[in-house]
């Protein structure tokens, strides 16, 4: 079981499926036949008998209508100050990937600074994004190749990149060896979630159409 793996176990993914589901007024019945996942499977998650794969999570939330950081979510009052040690980090695994946190889901101000590890192959999806604000990308290590407006940027570990987030964009590790990059998000409208829209339900995985 790999890092993106374990972090499942320390979510309760059940309560939360269960919760989302009960909000959309969806039956046990209505989410298997829209994950294509049978109904027991998805009892055994919402008792907590089971813990589900990345695939398998990617899957219920996109029966769901709802990105996969909605089982991640945990809602707390904003502050002026947020102190994060990195044990502490929020961590969404996805195909491919680990999404981490930097303290911005607590912050009052509209920034989101976020670290994501990336495996060879992974990316953001078949189609771009868009989003208010503005996107900064540092790339730590590895390569990372970014698509702004049909323009494409490969980054190294030192080299950075700045746009408008309203461009549609999408990134992807065109390596063999993992990509590690910081991107922060600014500027964005209040109550938006911009990190969300990294999180497709195509995000993560390898080749074919993914790719930029």
């Amino acid at each position: 079981m790999d890092l993106m793996e374990k972090d499942l176990r320390w979510i309760d993914v059940g309560s939360r499926l269960r919760e989302l589901r009960m909000e959309r007024r969806m039956s046990m019945r209505a989410v298997a036949r829209l994950s294509s996942l049978s109904t027991n499977a998805l009892s055994m998650i919402e008792r907590g008998r089971t813990s589900p794969s990345v695939s398998t999570l990617y899957k219920v939330a996109t029966a769901l209508g709802v990105p996969i950081t909605a089982f991640f979510r945990q809602e707390s009052q904003r502050q002026e100050i947020v102190f994060r040690k990195a044990h502490r980090r929020t961590r969404i695994p996805f195909p491919r990937g680990l999404w981490e946190g930097l303290g911005g889901e607590e912050f009052v101000g509209v920034v989101e600074p976020l670290m994501l590890t990336l495996e060879s192959g992974a990316n953001s999806g078949k189609f771009g994004m868009v989003h208010t604000g503005h996107e900064f990308v540092l790339c730590l290590s590895g390569k990372l190749e970014y698509e702004v407006e049909g323009q494409r940027f490969t980054l190294e570990a030192g080299d950075s990149l700045l746009f408008a987030a309203q461009l549609q964009h999408r990134w992807r590790n065109p390596d063999r060896d993992n990509t590690l990059a910081l991107i922060v998000l600014t500027s964005f409208e209040g109550g938006e979630r911009p990190s969300e829209f990294h999180f497709t339900s195509g995000a993560g995985q390898a080749g074919g159409e993914g790719d930029c």
